[in-house]
């Protein structure tokens, strides 16, 4: 940068997260601020923090100094007042300045949701007051209220302004800003300002209130406001930006601009000097969980795990397997070192309550099943050496990741164990997770085509030349019925064209139908946290792998009509007939329900009664348990190529393996890989892998990871060669 330029930062930036409103995936912000040779860069999307952990991640590992802001919305009177005169927010712009001010920056979003929202998430003067310390106001644009009262000639409401936020920030943390984006308001207003600021002592500072990355991208996001406000562009009435200003400006175009106002570039520089945020990510902070005198978490668990272990396997205290001791030692010893005992000790508790007040919990769903400690626990009910499942997919200690565990409930009683983690740890400890819609490859289509006006059933055609599950990028390649369309209708090609530059931004965001998160302090000193319309229970305002990163400990309590109707069921033939019947303990031999199930009979049987599953049912026709578990596995994307083939095979086709070694591992499946089980024991088996090795292959592989597939490719290729396996087999495998 040369010395005739000033250094600039920018401030005020919208990401995907201002929903429908800003343009900029927030993956890309900190990429283009470092091409643009800038240090720092702030993030201040509307009323909400939805995106601040992805951002100060991006920034981090792009070089680039983070600053976690917010523009927030201000009641014209108080927060509770919710008339249709108090529908008219007022903008400001609030950055973190320290660890106290990212704190209390949660708060007021939280509270602004919480308490004030109308419209929007609104803040009153009073909160802002209760949690300054640590902040910087900018006095934001022209929907500012300082801009606001100067556009109505109220100069002393103005000086009123100044002097009651300079009060509440102080002044050395209280900015009066300045844009300039061609716009008549700004214009009309902008004089004003600078002569309030100049006789108030004031200092001021640039901004550019950013919607998008590139001046090109404004066509994109005029698009995109159509899709938030439901019009079209060409209806002039319409909610727009009347510029092409909106863009993350160089230096050079805000030197340019504000060439007069050398001080307020130089003060965006002097703020982010002052704004050093540092949050600690990636340890987990488990909340309370007492037990006896005399142990502690990790003592307490292998009790537990060795009771559970003598019930199951119906043994006295040193006649315990030992294949399940040893597997149940590695387990404790990964969970020690791990620091998880507490959270296996939590949710035990939780499988442990739900179990006293009589609910029907599901048996294991997922990677939770591979572990003989949650078994010993309750938690699951599968023995996972019986069914060759492996614990380094629910815990890797190669991998900095928590455990992930799924509790099945029956819908109706859902609620009830969500309350009970309210009354155990506080009711301002538990909240639901929040989740990004996004705008999908075909949904951006169709939306885009509104936005431009075009018919329907054209869109419709458009969209469905795309395969379900690719993105546009990919389907340009792919699809060639889609290229020779657009290539004839410029229309639809402009089309197409919009809603590849908006696929994959956030659309709308709703409430994880699962997780919940409990914490050891109340949760909104550690997240924001939001009301949903439908909800009763807050809800965090960041998504999951967020929410993970600050520590919070993630429960998915899934709700299954399926156990509720299991469970009335039950109920039902112990009233009527007197049978009591456990799940957990009937014969999986009965001749009578394969029969039919291979007739296809499955109404209101979990995960079988649809038609492509009772179709592959009528084919195979299961004849033992292990029949049913690699249907259910089959019948998913990429396995479901090979459903005719091993329907022939169980039926006495021809079973082939590509290398001998492979049959011990693919038998019971007739020489097809199905489950993850099976990719890791022929990682660890055939090429040399530890476990925790062979999870990684799988993972990347089941993420469709390529980069990093072809990163473990030589590693895996080599390792079959010293074991005996010839080259081209190997590759062949992989």
């Amino acid at each position: 940068m040369s010395n005739q330029t000033p250094e600039f930062v920018h401030l005020h930036v919208h990401s995907e997260y201002s929903l429908l409103d800003g343009a900029i995936a927030l993956s890309k912000l900190p990429e283009r601020v470092h091409e643009l040779g800038m240090q720092s860069v702030a993030l201040t999307d509307h009323g909400v923090m939805y995106g601040a952990i992805d951002f100060y991640k991006g920034c981090k590992e792009a070089g680039v100094k983070p600053i976690i802001g917010c523009e927030v919305y201000v009641a014209p009177r108080t927060r509770f007042d919710k008339e249709n005169r108090d529908r008219s927010a007022y903008h400001l712009v609030l950055l973190a300045e320290n660890d106290e001010g990212y704190r209390n920056l949660v708060a007021l979003a939280s509270r602004a949701s919480l308490e004030g929202f109308y419209y929007n998430p609104r803040v009153d003067r009073e909160l802002l007051a209760e949690y300054s310390d640590g902040l910087i106001c900018l006095t934001a644009c022209p929907q500012g209220e300082l801009a606001k009262l100067l556009a109505g000639d109220d100069e002393e409401g103005a000086r009123q302004f100044v002097d009651h936020y300079r009060a509440i920030f102080g002044e050395d943390n209280f900015f009066i800003e300045i844009q300039d984006h061609d716009l008549q308001i700004e214009r009309e207003v902008t004089p004003q300002i600078l002569r309030v600021a100049r006789e108030m002592n004031v200092p001021l500072v640039a901004t550019n209130d950013v919607h998008y990355l590139n001046r090109d991208d404004h066509r994109y996001h005029d698009v995109l406001m159509c899709i938030g406000t439901n019009s079209c562009v060409s209806d002039e009435e319409r909610l727009r930006m009347d510029t092409e200003e909106f863009h993350l400006r160089s230096v050079e175009e805000m030197a340019e601009r504000f060439y007069d106002h050398p001080e307020a570039l130089s003060n965006t520089v002097a703020i982010a000097e002052r704004c050093n945020v540092e949050l600690e990510l990636g340890t987990l902070r488990l909340p309370r969980f007492d037990v006896p005198e005399g142990h502690t978490l990790d003592s307490f668990l292998r009790e537990r795990c060795m009771e559970g272990i003598r019930t199951r396997f119906d043994c006295a205290p040193g006649d315990e397997p030992a294949e399940v001791l040893e597997r149940l030692d590695y387990e404790l010893d990964v969970i020690r070192q791990k620091n998880y005992s507490g959270y296996f000790l939590i949710v035990a508790d939780l499988c442990n309550e739900g179990q006293r007040r009589g609910m029907l919990i599901g048996p294991g769903r997922g990677s939770a099943t591979g572990s003989m400690v949650g078994y010993a626990l309750g938690i699951t009910q599968l023995d996972p050496i019986k069914y060759g499942l492996i614990f380094e997919r629910m815990l890797n200690p190669d991998r900095e990741s928590p455990p992930d565990i799924d509790l099945d409930f029956p819908d109706d009683r859902r609620q009830e164990i969500i309350e009970y983690c309210k009354e155990k740890w506080g009711e301002d400890h538990v909240a639901q997770v929040i989740t990004f819609n996004t705008l999908g490859s075909r949904a951006a289509i169709r939306d885009v085509g509104r936005a431009l006006g075009v018919p329907l059933e054209r869109v419709d055609t458009l969209a469905k030349l795309v395969p379900p599950g690719t993105t546009i990028p990919k389907a340009r390649e792919t699809a060639r019925e889609l290229v020779a369309l657009i290539e004839q209708d410029p229309e639809l090609a402009e089309v197409l064209e919009t809603a590849e530059h908006l696929e994959g931004l956030a659309r709308h965001c709703s409430v994880h139908a699962a997780a919940v998160v409990v914490s050891d302090e109340p949760l909104m000193q550690k997240v924001p946290l939001k009301r949903d319309q439908d909800e009763t229970m807050p809800v965090t305002q960041y998504s999951m792998k967020p929410v993970e990163d600050v520590g919070l400990v993630k429960i998915d309590f899934l709700g299954l009509k399926t156990l509720q109707v299991v469970a009335r069921t039950i109920e039902m033939v112990r009233r009527r007939h007197g049978v009591e019947i456990d799940p957990l303990t009937m014969a999986l031999d009965d001749e009578k329900t394969y029969e039919m199930l291979g007739r296809g009979e499955t109404d209101g049987v979990f995960q079988l009664e649809s038609e492509g599953m009772r179709r592959i049912l009528r084919q195979l026709k299961p004849n033992k348990f292990e029949h049913i578990i690699q249907m259910i596995a089959l019948y998913r994307p990429g396995p479901m190529q090979h459903a005719d083939a091993l329907c022939e095979r169980r039926h006495g086709g021809e079973v082939t393996y590509k290398h001998p070694s492979m049959e011990p591992i693919l038998e019971e499946t007739y020489g097809i890989i199905l489950y993850q089980e099976q990719v890791m024991r022929t990682a660890s088996e055939l090429a040399g892998f530890t476990m925790p090795q062979a999870e990684l292959i799988m993972r990347a592989m089941a993420k469709k990871n390529e980069a990093q597939m072809q990163k473990m490719k030589p590693t895996f290729i080599e390792g079959c060669v010293e074991r005996g396996i010839e080259r081209p087999i190997a590759e062949a495998i992989f």
